[in-house]
This record gives structure tokens, C-alpha cells and sequence, in this order.
């Protein structure tokens, strides 16, 4: 197969380079990413889980997700929720979010397995650019403001930062 012992070293070492490549790849490590069990899959409003994290660049773009994991019992096609977040100097904001979670024509948008849906779900427009202002210890907490209370069959509820790529 091979002519020479040279060009199977040759073939052996592209081989694992190119392993180490996708390797390397997979196992890419975002800024911050926590999911919080929602006690008993009911999601009273009083529980609103936190996720603190450092950051250090405010020179480059972020993306911001919720992460829901929910059964198929859950009962609508989204849900809203307040996003508390308290920046390094002290300032504290809020912002409402609908997180559209299925539609009519598709179903539920996640990705599901037997009667499980995850969703990540972006807060950040993807045309748009969101800087955090200071570097430091930023916390945010989530609080769903559904008329249903306590919120049935939310399994999870997390928060992931990603530096945004070109």
C-alpha cells in the first residue's frame, strides 16, 4: 500500500495531526456555561437560581444563552422570564425575555430525546454586538414570570457566555 517506510511515517504523522486538530476542536472551552436543577421539575418564581462569573475582555463581543431542559408535558409554546444582573460596580438591571420554545408548523424548537427537550436559546440577536462594560464579577439570575405557579415539568434552567467569533 505504502512504497516506502518514509511515506507511511509521513501518512502516519498527517494522521495524527489532523486527530489532534479535531481533537483540539471538540473540546473547545466557552467562558462560563451552569444548569440548575429546578427542585421537583416545578419552578416556583421564588426560586431564581444565580450564575456568577469573571470577565476579563471587554474588548470583544459575547453571546448569551438560556439553557431550559423541560418534559413534554410542559404546557406552552414559550415561556417568559427576568433576567437580573448585577455588574462589578454595584449596578443592578432587569430585563424580560419571551423564549419562544415550539411553534405550530415544527414542534418543540430543542433538541429532544424520548419526552426530554433541551433549548439554548439566544439573548443576543445574532446581528448584533453585546459588550459588557467592565471587567469583574458579573452574577445573573433568572425568574420565569409565567402566569402558572408553581411552573410544571422544568427540569433545568442554566446560563452560558460564549465570546462571539466572526
Amino acid at each position: 500500500m505504502f512504497g516506502s517506510s518514509r511515506t507511511f511515517r509521513f501518512f502516519i504523522g498527517l494522521l495524527l495531526l489532523a486527530g489532534s486538530v479535531w481533537i483540539s476542536s471538540c473540546t473547545r472551552i466557552n467562558l462560563y456555561e451552569k444548569v440548575v436543577s429546578i427542585p421537583d421539575h416545578e419552578w416556583k418564581n421564588s426560586f431564581r437560581p444565580t450564575f456568577s462569573f469573571e470577565i476579563k475582555d471587554t474588548t470583544v463581543p459575547y453571546q448569551l444563552y438560556v439553557i431550559l431542559r423541560h418534559n413534554e408535558k410542559y404546557n406552552y409554546n414559550n415561556i417568559w422570564v427576568n433576567l437580573h444582573t448585577k455588574s462589578p460596580d454595584g449596578t443592578v438591571s432587569k430585563a424580560q425575555y419571551e423564549l419562544p420554545l415550539a411553534t405550530n408548523e415544527k414542534g418543540w424548537l430543542g433538541t429532544g430525546m424520548d419526552d426530554l427537550y433541551e433549548h439554548r436559546i439566544a439573548l443576543t440577536p445574532v446581528n448584533q454586538q453585546f459588550y459588557f462594560k467592565k471587567a469583574g464579577i458579573y452574577t445573573f439570575s433568572l425568574e420565569h414570570v409565567m402566569r402558572e405557579e408553581p411552573l410544571q415539568n422544568v427540569l433545568n434552567i442554566g446560563f452560558r457566555i460564549e465570546k462571539k467569533t466572526p
